[in-house]
């Protein structure tokens, strides 16, 4: 095969994606007319998961997760290469760079974004790589949940920051995805906190039902990924206001995942985020807590009837 070095238009010599040895002559022109175009020499190639390694790891620990207290869940540390995270941590927006999504109320204290364009290169791509079919048959062959469905839109997702004095008191999540029409089965949480110390806080709590006991803390450090099923009665938090250094945040990936119904005994009526208060502590309802009550009486398919309120972001 032989290349024009004399082409008849303007070109650009870039790398084809994960090869360094073969360049791709990329003509910079629009119909017929001339255009200048700008294109950074360093195009991220992002990071792949991988089928065969993520399929051994849900072999090796489905058992750990079904058996998880007090309710499914695992925690799994360095499942991703470090030089997939760290350009991720690199590019992490600060808290003033951009627009982010701010709770500052009694029950939460944070920053999400769910907004792609304001995202860097390597971390678009590797959110599209946690919602891609490779790793969504992770999901399910380790959780047990068939039929998983992504959330492209990342409602209640994407990156969370938390600065320091933040908090998120215990709750349960929102059960229904209004836009998709699809039920929230599925929490993946992925801590991005080098050199993170104890005493900074932070943990992961997770509650028994009757809200009497946190059954375990997970610290948030970097590369540890949580993965746990959500219902009604998977309380969980960080509730104790974060004490690390001034400067400091806390930074993690939050995606859901959701199926076209669920099984009979998780069935209720389309909530918000229900928070939990523990021992000696008050909490500001959202929503309308008496729905939950219904579920009691009335069969599913009218339950299912009954509009939820609306979705608020969360962990």
């Amino acid at each position: 095969m032989t290349t024009d070095r004399n082409p008849p238009f303007p070109v650009l010599a870039c790398p084809a994606a994960g090869r360094s040895d073969i360049l791709l002559l990329v003509p910079l022109i629009w119909g017929s007319e001339r255009k200048h175009v700008s294109i950074s020499p360093a195009l991220p190639r992002g990071y792949r998961v991988s089928a065969e390694s993520l399929m051994e790891a849900a072999r090796q620990r489905r058992d750990e997760y079904a058996q998880g207290a007090p309710f499914p869940h695992i925690v799994i540390d360095n499942l991703f290469p470090v030089e997939a995270l760290l350009p991720i941590l690199s590019e992490f927006p600060t808290p003033e760079q951009i627009d982010w999504q701010r709770f500052n109320n009694p029950n939460e204290k944070k920053l999400a974004s769910t907004r792609e364009t304001q995202l860097g290169d390597y971390t678009r791509h590797f959110l599209w790589e946690l919602n891609s079919s490779v790793f969504i048959s992770f999901v399910e062959a380790i959780s047990g949940v068939k039929g998983l469905i992504p959330d492209p839109h990342m409602v209640g997702g994407g990156l969370h920051q938390i600065e320091r004095g933040g908090l998120l008191k215990v709750h349960a999540d929102f059960n229904r995805y209004e836009r998709l029409k699809l039920d929230r089965r599925v929490n993946l949480l992925l801590y991005l906190n080098r050199d993170w110390k104890e005493e900074y806080g932070g943990h992961l709590q997770l509650w028994d039902q009757e809200m009497k006991t946190c059954i375990k803390k997970v610290l948030p450090i970097f590369n540890r990924l949580v993965l746990f099923s959500s219902t009604d009665v998977s309380f969980h938090g960080h509730p104790d206001a974060l004490t690390c250094p001034e400067g400091w945040t806390r930074k993690s990936i939050a995606m859901y995942y959701y199926t076209n119904g669920r099984p009979v005994d998780e069935v209720s009526v389309p909530h918000s985020t229900v928070f939990k208060a523990r021992e000696g502590e008050q909490v500001a309802q959202q929503g309308r807590p008496w729905k939950a009550m219904l579920k009691d009486f009335v069969p599913p398919v009218l339950v299912r009837m009954i509009r939820p309120p609306k979705q608020p972001a969360g962990e």
